[in-house]
């Protein structure tokens, strides 16, 4: 592989100039949450994310390149699972009830989240009064809560 298809950092979307974008990737949720792993960019060219810890890429992203150009990150469809509540009150709960699970969340509206399609959880959900229907579309979880300088969370299980 070309050495200087190496992507060591990313910038934050909306912080890179375009003139510099040289391709792009679309990633599913789970991919845009890796620290090292060799893709291929939307042309089919490979490339190695080589990252000091696993990031959450967001839509818009830019990978930089050893080279300094950078590859655009887009967020693919995938399925997901919607989950209807009542309420904001019935939706804190169900976004409650997820997070519990540490499953990333994201919330549409005030009556609405989307979890990435699980046929255990979506049950769930529905077991805690959610009406529930399966979509595509890019998935854009909520932001960590719990970011210490070592990039981990603390807190009790018990």
């Amino acid at each position: 592989m070309d050495a200087s298809r190496h992507a060591a950092h990313y910038i934050a979307a909306g912080e890179w100039l375009a003139t510099l974008e040289r391709g792009t990737v679309t990633l599913i949720y789970a991919d845009r949450c890796r620290r090292r792993v060799r893709l291929l960019d939307d042309r089919g060219v490979p490339f190695l994310l080589d990252l000091v810890r696993p990031a959450r890429l967001a839509d818009g992203d830019g990978l930089v390149l050893a080279d300094g150009t950078i590859i655009r990150v887009i967020a693919a469809p995938e399925p997901l699972v919607e989950a209807i509540a009542t309420d904001a009150r019935h939706l804190a709960r169900l976004a409650w009830h997820a997070g519990n699970r540490h499953v990333p969340v994201q919330i549409v509206d005030d009556r609405c989240l989307r979890i990435v399609d699980d046929p255990v959880l979506e049950q769930m959900l529905r077991g805690l009064g959610a009406e529930t229907r399966t979509v595509t579309a890019p998935f854009h979880a909520e932001g960590r809560a719990y970011v210490t300088l070592s990039g981990g969370h603390h807190h009790g299980h018990d």
